[in-house]
């Protein structure tokens, strides 16, 4: 075992070697050349003179002559472009440029030896010095790449591919993930770090070759294979410079698992993984109050509708964390609901679990199913939220879904005696230009509705933008675009949206739990928006390809979405919370017409006219039109958007520019 792991030690130590001249390999590589062509003259000499006379019958000129010929074989393999070659990937097409470049310059060297005159140097040795020079030329090559062969397959085994890292990060997580990481076979090159005390130092045997902007220089990055972001404790801030600059290179870019990973043990250093959307957001992450979470949540029987989609499955972990007493899953999708089961199981073993499928748009069996478990606290994360899905064909069923849905799950949480009812709404209710937007800004006119007639239960509605990474968001298209070739679609290069991650927008629900008030929408003050476009490009970038290789190609919105989102109407008054960047949304009382949509869609919107298939509008444009009607009477800022394929924009109905 020791020599076994000496003699890996020592082909990983020439390998890295061999990595660091590979920035200077042409003129190595001439260097060696001259070195083999000088080498063959000589042999050639010897081959014709013997041992006796190869010295004592040249001429007195011949070291001047053999170093023309030298410097012609060099000019040759220059004009063959053979330098520019890289010995570990020889082959016949490497062989065939030394063949012309051989034969060009000992026919040029022959001349002019016989043209000067120089009578002394054995024509044998102009005639045979190509050839000899060809094999001695060819086998340096050959014995390169045996080398390099043999020292990959001690390495990594021999089906394996080495892979060559440089580290962003020189501190306690690159020491670690140097040593995990070279018994999988990893050969890390070098670290970079802009602490001034580390540069020049070496870390687990591996140099510090300078500051974070140094891995732009492309000598100190041509022979890696991979960059890897060592920063486990930095800002978003912080990361978000490192992966722009690992970015750059070219390489595919991987980092290690995050602080909070690591302290609870979820994941060990070296458990490499790619760029995750919270490592793109650029900014500090919300920081929440997780002991006044702890008290509402810890020995309370809580239900989650919508349990197994992408909130309501993160909604789960996190509340598993707070100790709850019972958690009931609600789930309408069958493989939803027996995903997040099974892992919740595995995870929190001691937690009783619930699993029920269900439908919000079955208030009987809501209702029976909280006067069974009688649950305190309920967050409804159950809607349908893809906006030109929505938009056609399918506008009744997000208004029943979204809408009554929520009036059904609040008046069944409500019925039972439910302390707290959490609604996951959208930024796309405010001001909404859409179906989806409009049926979810609905649903939170209807938890304001029910505020007064429930006082014993508190109804609170959160309001957040696009989540990154959940189902059917743009990080997981672009990802499985880049994975086929590309192109990655963007809807238009301007538009901008605000994100979060999945657990941020978890986070922020629990803690409207705390301390939102009946009736009020919570809603996050999230920095700056980011564009759709750059998103795009990181992603290209960070898989180790350029926007040449996986184009970005422009498809015009679609209907129903806007070029930017809102998080706020104008007309909306704020206060703040006790949480920094948490602010509470006091929205006017809704009128009557709520009731009356809530009715219509209750009936499955019947009675009305524009109905397709005359079955009130559950599908078809016509079932559109009635929706959106009845959405108009009841949600007065919602103001549906054409669709202007030529320009790409988004117009009202009614003809206005928005």
């Amino acid at each position: 075992m020791k020599r076994d792991a000496a003699a890996a030690a020592f082909w990983r130590r020439l390998d890295v070697a061999l990595a660091r001249l590979r920035p200077h390999r042409e003129p190595l590589s001439l260097l060696v050349d001259a070195l083999v062509v000088a080498g063959c003259w000589n042999a050639t000499y010897l081959f014709r003179l013997g041992f006796e006379r190869w010295l004592s019958a040249r001429p007195g000129y011949d070291a001047w002559v053999m170093l023309g010929v030298v410097a012609l074989y060099l000019l040759a393999n220059l004009l063959f472009k053979v330098p520019q070659s890289m010995w570990r990937f020889s082959g016949f097409g490497e062989v065939q440029r030394l063949t012309l470049a051989c034969l060009v310059a000992g026919a040029v060297a022959a001349a002019l030896v016989m043209g000067l005159g120089l009578r002394k140097v054995p024509r044998a040795v102009l005639a045979l010095h190509p050839l000899v020079s060809l094999m001695g030329l060819v086998l340096v090559r050959i014995a390169y790449r045996m080398t390099y062969e043999h020292a990959r397959s001690r390495i990594a085994g021999a089906a394996g591919e080495i892979r060559r890292a440089l580290v962003l990060g020189a501190g306690e997580a690159a020491r670690l993930l140097i040593a995990g990481l070279q018994p999988q076979g990893w050969i890390v090159l070098g670290l970079f770090d802009d602490d001034p005390g580390k540069q020049g130092a070496r870390i687990g045997g591996v140099p510090v070759l300078g500051g974070l902007g140094r891995l732009a220089e492309p000598a100190l990055r041509a022979s890696a294979t991979h960059v890897i972001v060592a920063l486990p404790a930095a800002t978003p801030a912080q990361r978000r410079r490192a992966l722009e600059l690992a970015a750059g290179t070219g390489l595919p870019v991987l980092t290690v698992p995050g602080v909070e990973e690591l302290r609870a043990g979820r994941a060990r250093i070296e458990r490499l993984r790619d760029i995750e959307p919270e490592d793109l957001l650029g900014r500090e992450q919300v920081a929440l109050d997780a002991a006044g979470i702890e008290r509402v949540l810890a020995g309370k029987t809580v239900l989650v509708t919508g349990a197994g989609g992408s909130i309501g499955s993160e909604l789960c972990r996190q509340v598993a964390h707070h100790r709850p007493a019972r958690l009931v899953l609600y789930e309408l999708s069958e493989f939803n609901l027996y995903s997040i089961e099974q892992e919740l199981r595995e995870t929190a073993p001691a937690l009783e679990l619930v699993a029920l499928i269900g439908d919000v748009k079955d208030l009987a069996h809501l209702r029976a199913t909280c006067a069974e478990w009688r649950p305190q606290v309920v967050f409804h994360a159950a809607a349908y939220k893809h906006v030109p899905l929505m938009e056609e064909r399918n506008a009744l069923a997000a208004l029943r879904n979204n809408t009554l849905g929520t009036d059904n799950a609040a008046r069944a949480a409500a019925e039972s005696g439910a302390e707290r009812f959490v609604l996951v709404s959208t930024d796309k209710a405010v001001n909404p230009t859409n179906v989806m937007g409009a049926t979810k800004r609905a649903a939170e006119m209807a938890l304001s509705r029910l505020a007064g007639r429930h006082p014993g239960t508190c109804f609170i509605a959160v309001r957040f933008g696009n989540v990154l990474g959940s189902s059917g968001s743009v990080i997981p298209k672009f990802t499985e675009q880049i994975a086929r070739g590309g192109p990655v679609t963007v809807t238009h290069p301007e538009v901008i949206r605000y994100f979060m991650t999945i657990p941020e927008a978890v986070a922020l629900v629990l803690q409207a739990a705390v301390v939102g008030a009946s009736g009020q929408v919570l809603v996050l003050d999230m920095g700056e928006p980011v564009k759709i476009v750059d998103l795009a490009r990181d992603l290209i970038r960070l898989a180790g390809h350029t926007v040449d290789e996986i184009g970005i190609e422009f498809t015009g919105l679609r209907p129903g979405e806007k070029m930017y989102e809102e998080l706020l109407a104008a007309a909306d008054d704020t206060l703040p919370t006790p949480v920094p960047r948490l602010r509470v949304a006091r929205l006017g009382a809704p009128g009557a017409e709520i009731e009356e949509l809530l009715r219509w869609a209750a009936e499955g919107g019947e009675g009305t006219d524009g109905g397709a298939d005359g079955d009130g509008g559950d599908g078809g444009a016509g079932g559109d039109d009635a929706t959106r009607a009845q959405l108009q009477r009841a949600v007065p800022e919602y103001r549906p958007a054409v669709h202007d394929e030529t320009t790409g924009a988004s117009v009202h109905r009614a003809g206005q520019a928005r």
